[in-house]
């Protein structure tokens, strides 16, 4: 039942150009018979080499690569289109193309008959690079309640989804876990809260914080930023503190640093 209505449909609509799978050869032939039948003039037909995956040729019966299972992913529409236009060809994906780019150089003879892999980990590095090139406005209504254009140019760097971003502004706004430090690393945290308690709060905060520290305890390198990246955000990495320091805000970073240092917070008693 396939052929017939698929021949009476491309006539109904004007069909001019069919591009499919090269699986479909022996049906473009007996298609071709039922134009010339109907007395209508068929569409020009080009077959490509078919896509394969990990579970070899995909398929929509497999349900596993529809559309909507890579808008459920995170994945940015104009990372699979930038895929799909290079996959099985010899030119570069570049996600800084846009699609009226990709369109204006796509080449059919650019595409090489074996069958083109399908790889999905390549789509999501493709996406990572779609997301650190979208403005604030662009996602603006995709991120949390709270979160203005410093934040995400702050966490951009750091993500390979737009979704991702609610984790690290959970890191900006806490509550954080306080990680476990040895004595030593306790004091130089107790050090560091001092440092920061007397230090100007403004854009250069942190670099500042870094150099008082350097000179003060004669750490340097990892030993110099790691507690502090610890204690400030519970994690090991992520975005630049210079950048995310600020945004945590001043009595948040010190109670961080408090907490991280074993120093109880006390809370002052009012005066009769």
């Amino acid at each position: 039942l396939y052929m017939l209505p698929s021949v009476i449909d491309d006539v109904a609509m004007g069909i001019t150009d069919v591009l499919r799978g090269e699986d479909h050869v022996s049906n473009t032939a007996a298609q071709m018979q039922m134009f010339d039948a109907l007395g209508a003039p068929p569409p020009r037909f080009a077959h490509e080499a078919l896509l394969v995956g990990t579970e070899g040729k995909l398929s929509k019966r497999l349900g596993s690569l529809g559309l909507d299972s890579f808008r459920e992913a995170g994945i940015e529409p104009h990372a699979l289109v930038a895929l799909l236009a290079r996959l099985g060809t010899s030119d570069p994906v570049d996600a800084t193309l846009d699609a009226a780019a990709l369109a204006k150089n796509f080449d059919l003879s650019h595409f090489g008959r074996a069958p083109a892999r399908f790889d999905e980990a390549e789509l999501d590095r493709l996406n990572a690079a779609v997301v650190h090139g979208l403005s604030f406005a662009e996602v603006s209504e995709r991120l949390p309640e709270g979160m203005d254009a410093a934040a995400w140019e702050a966490i951009r760097p750091n993500l390979t989804k737009v979704e991702e971003a609610g984790d690290w502004w959970q890191v900006v706004t806490g509550p954080i876990e306080t990680l476990a430090f040895d004595d030593e690393t306790q004091a130089y945290l107790a050090e560091a809260l001092t440092a920061l308690e007397n230090a100007a709060w403004d854009e250069n905060v942190w670099s500042a914080l870094i150099a008082a520290l350097k000179q003060s305890s004669g750490r340097k390198g990892k030993a110099l930023f790691q507690p502090l990246r610890q204690a400030l955000t519970g994690r090991d990495h992520g975005p630049e503190m210079a950048a995310l320091l600020p945004l945590i805000g001043r009595d948040a970073a010190l109670a961080r640093l408090r907490s991280a240092a074993g120093q109880p917070f006390i809370i002052p008693t009012p005066l009769p």
